[in-house]
């Protein structure tokens, strides 16, 4: 593992739940890494779409199986495209919406 990229830990944690989000977060705290901090953004900007959308599907009653399979599509592909390229040490956005979680989440250091 010598030719791994520093933060790659982190920026792997991101993608498995939303709380190894908040902890990839503040493992990301002291010795700042862009590379983990890209893949953080993307990871969180993921994780806070489905569950924004998750919550307003079952607040409007909208449990129709098309509906919910196409997010959980939506939400599997985002992850696996994150965490292929972290695992590959490469800084890749997300595809529609990477660049805008980049500006959105700049908060997350």
């Amino acid at each position: 593992m010598s030719n791994s990229k520093p933060g790659r830990t982190a920026a792997i944690l991101g993608y498995c739940t939303i709380l190894g989000c908040f902890i990839a977060i503040t493992m990301n705290m002291e010795p700042k890494n862009a590379f983990a901090r890209l893949h953080i953004r993307q990871a969180f900007g993921i994780h806070l779409i489905y569950h924004a959308l998750a919550t307003y599907f079952n607040l409007t009653n909208m449990e129709v199986l098309p509906i919910w399979s196409i997010l959980w599509v939506i939400y599997l592909f985002g992850v696996c495209y994150g965490l292929f390229y972290a695992i590959k040490n490469r800084e890749q956005l997300l595809p529609w919406l990477g660049a805008n979680f980049q500006k959105w989440f700049t908060f997350i250091p």
